[in-house]
C-alpha cells in the first residue's frame, strides 16, 4: 500500500515537473502514465488488463456527445475572430459612448462581453482589444494601468461566460466525476450537462461584468485625468443606423441565438454549436462582402438570414415533423416551404464560403480551428492514460482519504482545492486542469456535499482569475505581446490586481450564495 501511495505521488509530481520543463502537454501525460503503468505492472502493482481498457475509453471519448460541440464552437470563434467582427463591435461601441468621462473603457467591457459570448476564446480576444483598444485609450490620454487592467480582465470573460469551451470540458468532467461520487457514495446521480453550467454561469459572468462597469464608474468620478471622455477626429462621418445595427445587432442576434437555442431546451449543446457555426459564417459573409463578394452574395446572405426568421415563425405556427402517419394537405404546403427555406439558407451559406475564401481567410479559420481541435483531444487521450493509470495505483481514493481529513469539512477542503487549482492555473492550461486535476478532486467534493453545478462554476471562475494573475498569468502574456511600444510590464501587473480583486469578490459571492449558480438551472429545467 506504501509503495503504491508513493508511485501515485511520484507520477502526478513528475507530470507537473514535466509540464513545467516545457515538454508537450498531451505527451507528458501519456509518456508519463506509460511509464509509470509498466512499473506497476512489472511490479505486479497493476493488472495488465486495466492497460489494455485504454482504446475503449480513448472510442467511448470521441463518441461523446457533449465533446462533439467542441470543434463547432471553436469554429465559430475563429470565424467571427478573423473576419474582423470585434474590430467592428470595439469601433462602434466607443463612438457610441465617446461622450462619457471612462466610455472607451466602459466599451472595452461590453465588448469584451459580447466577444467572450460569441468567440469564447481568451488569447484571440485579448490580442484583438489590444491591438485595437489600447492605441486609442493611451493616445487619449488613459492612465496605462487602468488601460491595461480592462483589456486583460475583459478578454477573460471568455472563460467564465457562456458558450464557453472551459464549460463544456467542466461539464463532462463533473458529470463523470458526479457519477462516480455516486457510485461510492451509493446514491442516486443526477445528470450535469452543458445547458446546466451554461445557465449556471451566466448570472456570475454577467455580474461580474457588472462589477467591472462599477470599478470603471467609480474610477472615472474619483480619478476623471485616468478615464477621460474620447475625442473623435472631426472627419469621422456620424455612425447611422445600419452601422449600429450590423455591428451590434447581428453578434446579439447570434449570441441569443445559440444560448436561447440551449436554455429554451429547443436545442441541445452540440445542436446549438451548429447554430453557432452557421450564423457566425453568414456573420463574417456579410462584413466581408461589400469588399470581396461578387455580384449576388450579399443578397444571397441578406436572403439566408430572412429565410431563418421565416423558418423559426413557420416552425412555431406550423407543425413540420414528417414522422406523423397522417400529414394535412396544410402542413405539407408548409413542409414544402420549409424545404424551400432551407435551400435559400444553404445558399447564403456557399455564398458566405465563397467571400471568405476570396478574403483568404477560410482555409486560414479551418487550420486554425482543426489545430485548436486537435490539442483538446490529444490531451484528452493522454489525461485519460494518466487518469487510468492513477486510478490504478488507487490515488482517487488517496486524495478523497485527504480531503475528507482536512478541517472544516467541506468548506476546508474546497478551500484547498481552489488554492491549488488557482496556483496551477499560473503554469498549466485550463484543458489540462479540467482534464486532470478536476476528475480526482470533484468526486470527494461531491461526497462531502458539493453541488455539482455550483462547484463547477466557482472551478470556472477561479480558473479565469488565474488567467489574470500577476506575474504567470496567460491573460497579461497576450497583452504584453501585442502591446505597443512604452508600456511597461509593471503597469500590465499593477492594472491587473483590482480586477483580481473584482474576481475574487465574484467567487466570495458564489460561494456564499449558491443559488447565483444553481437557480438559473432548476428554472429553466
Amino acid at each position: 500500500m506504501e509503495l503504491e501511495l508513493i508511485l501515485a505521488i511520484g507520477m502526478f509530481a513528475t507530470a507537473i515537473l514535466a509540464l513545467l520543463a516545457g515538454y508537450p502537454v498531451a505527451l507528458t501525460l501519456g509518456g508519463v502514465a506509460l511509464i509509470f503503468g509498466i512499473i506497476g505492472v512489472s511490479l505486479d502493482l497493476i493488472p495488465l488488463p486495466i492497460l489494455r481498457n485504454l482504446p475503449s475509453r480513448i472510442l467511448g471519448s470521441m463518441e461523446n456527445q457533449v465533446l462533439i460541440a467542441v470543434p463547432l464552437f471553436v469554429l465559430m470563434g475563429v470565424i467571427l475572430e478573423r473576419s474582423k467582427v470585434a474590430d467592428d463591435l470595439l469601433h462602434t461601441a466607443s463612438r457610441l459612448l465617446a461622450g462619457l468621462r471612462g466610455g472607451l473603457g466602459y466599451a472595452v467591457v461590453l465588448v469584451g462581453a459580447l466577444l467572450a459570448a460569441s468567440t469564447g476564446i481568451v488569447g484571440a480576444t485579448v490580442i484583438t482589444m489590444t491591438l485595437i483598444a489600447l492605441p486609442t485609450m493611451l493616445r487619449q490620454g488613459y492612465d496605462p494601468k487602468l488601460a491595461t487592467g480592462t483589456i486583460a480582465a475583459s478578454g477573460t470573460l471568455g472563460q467564465i461566460i457562456p458558450p464557453s469551451i472551459v464549460l463544456i470540458l467542466l461539464a463532462d468532467a463533473v458529470s463523470n466525476a458526479n457519477q462516480s461520487a455516486a457510485m461510492r457514495s451509493g446514491q442516486g446521480a443526477g445528470v450535469v450537462s452543458v445547458g446546466d453550467l451554461f445557465a449556471g454561469a451566466l448570472l456570475p459572468g454577467l455580474m461580474l461584468v457588472g462589477l467591472y462597469l462599477l470599478y470603471l464608474i467609480i474610477t472615472a468620478i474619483l480619478r476623471p485625468s485616468a478615464s477621460p471622455a474620447v475625442t473623435l477626429d472631426e472627419d469621422i462621418e456620424p455612425l447611422t443606423l445600419w452601422d449600429v445595427t450590423r455591428s451590434l445587432g447581428a453578434p446579439l442576434l447570434l449570441i441569443f441565438a445559440v444560448l436561447g437555442s440551449i436554455l429554451g431546451g429547443l436545442a441541445s449543446p452540440t445542436e446549438a454549436s451548429a447554430i453557432g457555426a452557421g450564423g457566425a459564417l453568414l456573420l463574417a459573409g456579410l462584413r466581408l462582402a461589400p469588399e470581396h463578394g461578387r455580384a449576388g452574395d450579399w443578397s444571397s446572405i441578406i436572403g439566408a438570414f430572412v429565410s431563418i426568421l421565416l423558418l423559426l415563425t413557420l416552425s412555431n405556427v406550423m407543425d413540420l415533423r414528417l414522422s406523423r402517419e397522417v400529414i394535412p394537405t396544410g402542413d405539407w404546403v408548409g413542409i414544402g416551404f420549409a424545404i424551400a427555406l432551407c435551400l435559400i439558407v444553404l445558399g447564403g451559406l456557399l455564398s458566405s464560403v465563397r467571400v471568405l475564401v476570396r478574403a483568404q481567410q477560410f482555409g486560414a479559420a479551418l487550420t486554425a480551428g482543426v489545430h485548436m481541435t486537435s490539442m483538446v483531444f490529444l490531451i484528452l487521450i493522454g489525461a485519460s492514460l494518466f487518469a487510468l493509470v492513477f486510478r490504478a495505483y488507487g490515488g482517487e481514493h488517496y486524495v478523497e482519504a485527504l480531503l475528507t481529513a482536512i478541517p472544516g469539512g467541506l468548506w476546508g477542503a474546497l478551500a484547498i482545492t481552489m488554492l491549488v487549482m488557482f496556483i496551477l492555473g499560473f503554469f498549466l492550461d485550463f484543458i489540462e486542469i479540467v482534464f486532470v486535476v478536476v476528475p480526482i478532486v470533484a468526486p470527494p467534493l461531491i461526497i462531502l456535499g458539493a453541488d455539482p453545478v455550483w462547484l463547477a462554476i466557482l472551478m470556472a471562475l477561479n480558473l479565469q482569475t488565474s488567467f489574470l494573475t500577476p506575474p504567470f498569468g496567460f491573460a497579461l502574456f497576450y497583452l504584453r505581446g501585442a502591446a505597443p511600444e512604452g508600456v511597461e510590464t509593471m503597469d500590465i501587473w499593477k492594472g491587473a490586481i483590482p480586477f483580481i480583486g473584482l474576481q475574487l469578490t465574484m467567487i466570495a459571492l458564489v460561494a456564499a450564495i449558491p443559488a447565483l449558480a444553481t437557480w438559473l438551472p432548476a428554472f429553466v429545467s
